[in-house]
């Protein structure tokens, strides 16, 4: 008796098992399963036991009295009435450091490369962090992405957010290609987010290279992905840029694209019952796009910088569609690319009138943007006279202006036009431009 009170005595209470609260799977509706039974909130991981004996991981999304609702990070199958529904451990928090460039990991972090387990000395947030307004350093230097068009006419600096806004077929995703392997960045950041599984692949060998992926890390989440994966990778791999920005490097970091994480967002909410507003988008996702974008941009350290460019799908190319009108509101620029440059064989198919960068004026000399400056009205005056040089009535020598602007349409076109493997240094740019704008 006198041994068993001593070993109750020296027993801690954290070493006593307790038992696991256990809800249950009451309702399966689409992308939405229903569990009662078990206090869960929202954010929480839970595991869902399947007829196979195996167990489906999933993320509260939402609760109404005492129902909780769930969504699972997979195909939802196997699942029957009743099942059980237990909160998962919590989670072993994600280790970051430089063994993670050159890899490709899904939305929970989680290796797709089959090149082993990932660690690291620091420890990420899977949620991007915030950064006070005052704190953040300007942007005040120019940033080399390699394209003429981008380079001369509406130079990005260290530190911008843009926006690529076209419609399917255009050439985004092979002029975002073209970025990533022409601009000088020490680590590049990638998120493939509701793209399809081909171009997973083809990004990695054709974009990035060898030489590019030693310096880059992949957050994919393919089309076929739940629409909570796809959230939570587009939202990891700012978190991951936000580590590099913080340790002193020059951060690039590339999302193709912006609308499939509206769209994930839009399915989620739609589940749940949120009613649609424009184009079937809820309330909720216009106000998740500005959370997800200031997370992006220079941080608090001064060594380090965080540029972003995002793809951004018009469909049916209206450039009033709710994503990219939001989108173009709450970045630093946004380069529009037209069906109507593409057709003509003219690439890439960026429309200089129609674009514009909010830094540039801060990032380039005077001399720069003068030059730019006379190239844009050179093609605005040339663009009023158009439709009529080939039926003759344009008769030259009457505005000196409009002659110059006739004259310099050729070499113009053949400066913004660039091939895939065509190198642009930011330099050789500024000097082409001026030079033909004197």
């Amino acid at each position: 008796m006198m041994a068993l009170a001593d070993t109750l005595r020296a027993l801690e209470i954290g070493e006593v098992p307790v038992a696991t609260p256990t809800g249950r799977l009451v309702g399966a509706s689409g992308l939405l399963l229903e569990s009662v039974g078990c206090r869960l909130h929202t954010g929480q991981r839970c595991r869902i036991e399947t007829v196979s004996g195996e167990w489906l991981d999933a993320q509260v999304v939402g609760f109404r009295e005492k129902v909780a609702y769930l969504m699972p990070f997979k195909q939802a199958t196997g699942l029957s009435t009743g099942a059980r529904v237990l909160p998962a451990p919590t989670a072993t928090a994600l280790q970051i450091g430089d063994s993670w460039l050159g890899r490709m990991v899904n939305g929970l972090g989680e290796p797709i490369d089959d090149l082993g387990r990932l660690g690291g000395e620091h420890r990420l947030d899977p949620v991007p962090p915030r950064v006070n307004p005052l704190r953040k350093q300007p942007v005040s230097e120019p940033l080399d992405v390699g394209v003429r068009a981008i380079n001369s006419m509406l130079t990005i600096g260290k530190g911008q957010r843009v926006g690529l806004m076209a419609g399917s077929g255009v050439g985004k995703s092979v002029l975002l290609g073209l970025i990533t392997r022409q601009t000088v960045a020490d680590v590049v950041v990638v998120g493939l987010i509701g793209e399809r599984n081909r171009e997973v692949r083809e990004f990695v060998e054709m974009s990035l290279g060898e030489d590019g992926l030693k310096k880059a890390v992949l957050v994919v989440a393919p089309a076929d992905d739940s629409p909570l994966m796809r959230i939570r990778a587009t939202e990891l791999c700012h978190a991951v840029a936000a580590h590099y920005r913080d340790q002193g490097k020059n951060v690039l970091l590339l999302v193709d694209s912006l609308t499939r994480y509206a769209m994930a967002l839009r399915e989620v909410a739609l589940a749940l019952g949120e009613p649609p507003a424009t184009r079937g988008y809820p309330p909720s996702v216009f106000s998740a796009l500005p959370q997800l974008v200031e997370s992006a941009g220079n941080g608090e350290n001064p060594a380090g910088s965080m540029s972003a460019i995002y793809t951004v799908l018009a469909e049916g190319d209206d450039q009033q569609d709710p994503v990219v009108d939001t989108a173009r509101a709450i970045l630093d620029g946004h380069i529009v690319l037209t069906r109507e440059l593409a057709e003509r064989g003219h690439y890439p198919a960026i429309d200089v009138a129609q674009s514009i960068s909010r830094c540039m004026a801060q990032v380039v000399p005077q001399t720069h943007a003068l030059a730019a400056r006379k190239l844009k009205a050179s093609m605005a005056r040339h663009a009023r006279v158009r439709d009529l040089i080939p039926l003759g009535a344009y008769v030259p020598g009457a505005d000196p202006v409009t002659d110059l602007a006739v004259r310099l349409q050729p070499h113009i076109e053949t400066f913004l036009s660039q091939g895939t493997r065509e190198a642009a240094p930011l330099s050789a740019c500024i000097e082409q431009l001026e030079a033909m704008m004197q």
